[in-house]
């Protein structure tokens, strides 16, 4: 029989006694759903999660000590089936990841590439990112910040669901180190212009295009992408940097 999966996260409250940390909204940008766990999803998940994936503790987390070396670490939100997350850490040995995501499916999706692909630089939190940001990760301490295809909340009454608002961007632009980058990508058009108008308006960041960014080299074009761009569907990319500290 098949290992059993273990039961989805329930996300607890995003208030934080932490004082350093901007405060984040409680509203959350995800919903649980019950997914199905295939066989070789759960396999990965009884035998590697014990070794890739990481408890949530709302503690800030001695990440050298998590990857046995220092490096650069880049943090993904909401890695979905993770196929693209395992492609940029293998073209990047050099570079530490840590994914984000809420979805058992998903979880043991990326498990089953870092199997494949023998990943040692690349770690799993199955938690909200924003409380994963905001308690586990210390200010300037990350290289990067992905968030690629959030769901972008269609309707009007939803949007305030979306992701990229002011409040989580000023908590990841907190946890960059100076120079460090916040790489955004979504194939929905109005959510790029907010994405674009919300990221232009905090001051500790700069955009480094005029505008939309050309997809950079280190993010590869999931299978959902490509279908979408055979069928005339954009995709909007914005990168913005982390200014260096004054003085």
């Amino acid at each position: 029989m098949p290992a059993a999966s273990p039961p989805e996260p329930v996300a607890a409250a995003t208030d934080s006694t932490s004082a350093d940390a901007p405060r984040a909204r409680g509203i959350r940008s995800f919903v649980l759903r019950t997914g199905r766990t295939t066989t070789g999803q759960a396999r990965a998940l009884a035998e590697l999660g014990p070794r890739f994936v990481l408890p949530y503790t709302p503690r800030v987390t001695h990440w050298d000590a998590v990857f046995g070396r220092t490096a650069p670490r880049i943090l993904e939100v909401g890695f979905g089936m993770g196929e693209a997350t395992a492609q940029i850490a293998q073209a990047q040995p050099e570079r530490d990841f840590i994914g984000v995501e809420v979805h058992t499916p998903g979880v043991g999706a990326l498990l089953l590439c870092i199997e494949k692909l023998a990943l040692k630089n690349q770690r799993i939190i199955q938690h909200d990112a924003v409380q994963v940001l905001r308690e586990m990760v210390a200010p300037n301490a990350l290289a990067g910040v992905h968030v690629y295809f959030p769901d972008p909340w269609h309707k009007k009454r939803h949007h305030k669901r979306r992701l990229i608002q002011s409040g989580f961007v000023e908590l990841a632009a907190s946890r960059l180190a100076p120079g460090g980058y916040l790489h955004c990508a979504t194939d929905w058009e109005p959510y790029a212009e907010q994405m674009l108008e919300v990221l232009s308006a905090n001051e500790d960041l700069v955009n480094t295009a005029t505008g939309y960014a050309l997809r950079p080299a280190w993010r590869p074009l999931s299978k959902f992408e490509q279908r979408g761009l055979r069928l005339g569907h954009g995709v909007w990319d914005l990168v913005f940097e982390k200014r260096p500290i004054p003085g």
